[in-house]
């Protein structure tokens, strides 16, 4: 074998993973399944002005479920488990980015974004593992926790006395509301 010949083959050694169309087919299924439900949810977000939108959401997702498609391919007993481990660790510390914390009796923001970030990551594994039903599932009950009890928990919040609504931060004199917001 010449030195070309050994350097193609080398070469070609890399591409072992995807060796045939079937897995070729199912890994860009599980992939881009990973990236549109990730953007569902990243769509969301960014309509609402939120830092984290749509190219997060998708990053995030998608990450996940190469993660979970590369630990596959060594199917190690151990290896799916550790993957999903260091995933959870690293999307913690991505959340913990967007939590902000003012000043005390400042209201904490980020919350939300944070925990969107965490599922978005979870959907991505989910994808990744094959379990499309799953991660839409999860992606559907995401939407319904963002989009509508946004809206239908504003009476939680509501001053029993005021028929408007919670008074504003700081009306009481005490100083600014410490409710989580986002």
């Amino acid at each position: 074998m010449t030195l070309g010949e050994q350097i193609l083959h080398s070469i070609a050694n890399e591409f072992r993973d995807l060796d045939d169309s079937g897995k070729m087919a199912v890994a860009c299924f599980r992939l881009v399944l990973a990236g549109i439900l990730g953007g569902i949810l990243g769509y969301e977000r960014e309509s609402k002005g939120k830092a984290a939108g749509l190219r997060t959401h998708m990053l995030v997702a998608i990450g996940s479920a190469v993660f979970v498609l590369v630990s596959q391919i060594d199917q190690s007993p151990d290896a799916m488990s550790r993957v999903i481990q260091g995933i959870t660790a690293g999307i913690g510390f991505l959340g913990a980015g967007a939590i902000v914390k003012g000043r005390p009796g400042e209201e904490i923001h980020g919350l939300t974004t944070a925990a969107g970030i965490w599922m978005t990551a979870a959907i991505g594994v989910a994808a990744g593992l094959g379990k499309a039903a799953t991660a839409i599932v999860s992606t559907l009950l995401a939407l319904v926790v963002l989009r509508v009890l946004c809206h239908g928990v504003g009476w939680l919040h509501k001053d029993p006395n005021s028929s408007t609504g919670p008074p504003p931060p700081g009306a009481d004199g005490a100083g600014a509301s410490t409710r989580p917001t986002d």
